[in-house]
């Protein structure tokens, strides 16, 4: 774990040194560019004077310890000065080289080395670009950035350098207070990034770039203190890492996949997960400016009935409602507006009041005052290079105007102006709304998915205290053993998952179980080496007479000499499947999903985390797909959701027990009935005790 205090001190330093040749001038021209106000200290035995500075020989001759340095030296170099600057006492480093673990083997050997070396460095890298405070003017940066200096606005954390290059050149008025690029990873990793970005103030909404987490559970952990500060976090997750080999034996491993248990993760946590760069930067933006919001309910305001009907659409897609006129409004609008305008949210206001600010201040103001969390004006600029914007520029002025007179009220109004493409609303307007506390969104489906993301962002942190970090990885080395159906359901009927009356017999016993039990019944082979059942011919279903069992023990007998028969279970309303599954970075998780013969057809599944949440089990089961089943589909009966709430966690509860043994456990299917569930057939596999 860095020290905390040399991760101040990198991020804030009142000292840098840098050291190389063209990279290392290239950093202090970017210092002089943001302003920034310390020591700059070049090292370089080979040139007397750097960008105006005098050059050092080396780092003993420095007038003092550095809080910060940029390495721009070859790997070799890197490794040695790091480890004198670790012996000097320094604050942290930038790590520019290459050639490290990314390389392969070698490279992985290197970077032992310069671990090995950097002592409590806060090392960022190597193989990075670094990092760019825009609060405080820091820029340990070797190249091009186009951000400025700002108050406050978010922090962003990247695994790719290039795109925390070209974020950097956004624009579209993101306050970009920090930009952070990890490389490797060798030393501090997003976590501790995580946790020291939120403690600054300054800080009000965290983007990462993430490829994959060396310790999901770490973040977990900076995850749910970002939840408890209140500080919204954007993920922009790309790639995937492949599960073990050796979870390959049931559906529910499948269904999990690392990408579901990721998703699992930041759903759990209130994290906005978002699929694309433009969306990450619109997000973050939204979250900075207008913050989260407390329910999903949204007005629109346009001069076109085409616009209108676009974001309704879109709005409804997205689960965002648009609640009707309050009595007031209406008449507010009529006032203004007259009888030629339908009224309506949506509203379509027309062209009447076009160019006339005091009736379109008079109008968005009226709007303003209904029952929606945010409003929104669709406003698209004409090309200011061969038309003339200042009527477009007046109603966004007009309107940010309605929303500060309203929020100076008392009545806590929100307003985002949105453009339909990006390049129509320019930065002189963006600038001006943004210094009124008015979004300037660009682009009206990033916009609503930002609305949707800070709704959701708003209702886990009203539950925080529900919440919880996932549990870390742990598992017992072993042999890991498959139980067979008998055992496994043995098992899970000690959690009170409930199982089909049954029975183990040999086939010279199998006509007298059938008849204890009653006719119908299932025949099953018995083996703890026959998973798949059905695909050798090892189930027959529905047997209700002797010779019918009798004829199935004799077609079985050559794949055992045990057999399980079981009471036939009645048609249930739904088939379901739930599960545990491990992942060597996430541990224990649970799937919950449509059952059957057709799961990984229809792989329609959730993935929850431990410790298994309640509330998450019924939102996983009113996410489904099959929901409407559960729920009485075109008058059927409605599922028992109470018992089979309560099976899931039980089967939830058999993990934490055994969360160091569990492998997995299969139940596919699990019949749902009005009375309750049957767990029809289940695997368990264990690592074996002893």
């Amino acid at each position: 774990m860095t020290n905390r205090d040399a991760l101040r001190r990198l991020l804030q330093p009142a000292s840098i040194a840098v050291v190389g040749g063209d990279l290392a001038a290239a950093v202090i021209r970017q210092c002089d560019k943001i302003g920034y106000k310390g020591m700059i200290w070049p090292v370089n035995p080979k040139r007397v004077a750097m960008e105006g500075r005098r050059c050092y020989t080396s780092l003993a001759d420095l007038p003092g310890v550095p809080d910060a340095t940029f390495m721009g030296v070859p790997r070799e170099a890197t490794i040695e000065l790091v480890g004198q600057l670790a012996k000097m006492g320094a604050g942290g480093v930038v790590c520019y080289a290459s050639g490290f673990a990314e390389i392969g083997e070698v490279g992985r050997a290197y970077q032992a080395e310069l671990q090995a070396v950097m002592g409590e460095l806060a090392l960022v890298g190597p193989n990075c670009y670094g990092l760019l405070n825009y609060l405080d003017g820091v820029a340990l940066w070797p190249d091009e950035q186009g951000g400025k200096r700002v108050e406050q606005g978010v922090a962003i954390i990247s695994q790719s350098g290039n795109i925390s290059l070209n974020v950097t050149m956004q624009q579209r008025s993101v306050p970009l207070a920090y930009l952070i690029a990890t490389g490797n990873q060798a030393g501090l990793t997003v976590p501790e990034y995580m946790e020291a970005l939120l403690a600054d103030k300054r800080v009000t909404a965290i983007g990462i770039h993430l490829e994959g987490l060396a310790d999901v559970a770490a973040f977990s952990r900076a995850a749910w203190l970002a939840l408890q500060m209140k500080v919204p976090i954007v993920v922009l997750k790309s790639g995937s890492s492949a599960l073990g080999g050796w979870m390959t034996m049931s559906h529910t491993s499948s269904l999990a996949g690392s990408d579901g248990l990721y998703g699992s993760l930041l759903a759990r946590l209130g994290v906005v997960r978002v699929d694309s760069v433009p969306q990450f930067l619109e997000t973050l933006k939204f979250l900075a400016v207008v913050g989260v919001l407390p329910d999903k309910r949204i007005a629109s305001i346009s001069c076109s009935g085409g616009e209108a009907a676009m974001v309704a659409d879109m709005a409804e897609r997205l689960g965002l409602t648009m609640p009707a006129l309050l009595p007031h409004q209406a008449e507010a609008l009529a006032a203004v507006l007259g009888e030629r305008v339908a009224l309506g949210n949506p509203l379509d206001y027309h062209t009447y009041i076009w160019g006339d600010v005091p009736a379109q201040t008079a109008c968005f103001g009226a709007m303003l005052l209904g029952e929606q969390a945010i409003t929104l004006k669709v406003l698209d600029l004409p090309r200011p290079d061969i038309c003339d914007p200042t009527d477009w520029a007046n109603a966004g002025e007009a309107f940010a105007g309605a929303v500060v007179a309203a929020r100076s009220s008392g009545a806590g109004a929100r307003g985002a102006v949105v453009a339909t493409m990006q390049e129509n609303l320019p930065e002189p307007l963006r600038e001006s709304l943004l210094a009124q506390g008015v979004a300037p969104m660009l682009g009206l489906g990033e916009c609503l998915e930002a609305i949707r993301g800070a709704a959701m962002v708003y209702e886990r942190q009203a539950m925080v205290g529900e919440i919880r970090p996932m549990m870390p990885p742990i598992q017992k080395a072993g042999w890991v053993i498959t139980l067979d159906e008998a055992e496994s359901k043995t098992l899970l009927a000690q959690y009170h998952i409930p199982v089909p009356a049954g029975a183990v017999c040999k086939r010279e016993t199998a006509v007298e179980t059938a008849l204890s039990l009653g006719f119908p019944v299932v025949v099953k082979v018995l083996s703890r080496d026959i998973v798949h059942k059905s695909d050798v011919g090892g189930v027959q279903m529905s047997m209700g007479e002797e010779a019918a069992v009798a004829d199935a023990i004799q077609k079985m007998a050559h794949l055992s000499d045990q057999f399980l028969i079981e009471s036939m279970a009645a048609k249930p309303l739904a088939e379901m499947i739930i599960g545990l599954t491990r992942d060597p970075q996430f541990g224990l998780a649970l799937v919950i999903g449509a059952g059957g013969i057709l799961v990984e057809l229809f792989q329609d599944s959730r993935t929850l985390l431990f410790p298994v949440l309640r509330h998450e089990v019924v939102e996983a089961l009113d996410s489904l797909k099959i929901a409407p089943l559960l729920n009485g589909y075109r008058g059927q009966a409605q599922a028992n959701k109470a018992a089979l709430v309560e099976t899931i966690l039980n089967l939830a509860r058999l993990g934490e027990d055994c969360v160091d043994r569990v492998v997995e456990v299969d139940i596919n299917p699990l019949f749902v009935y009005a009375e309750g569930v049957l767990a029809v057939d289940g695997v368990v596999r264990l690592v074996e005790e002893g």
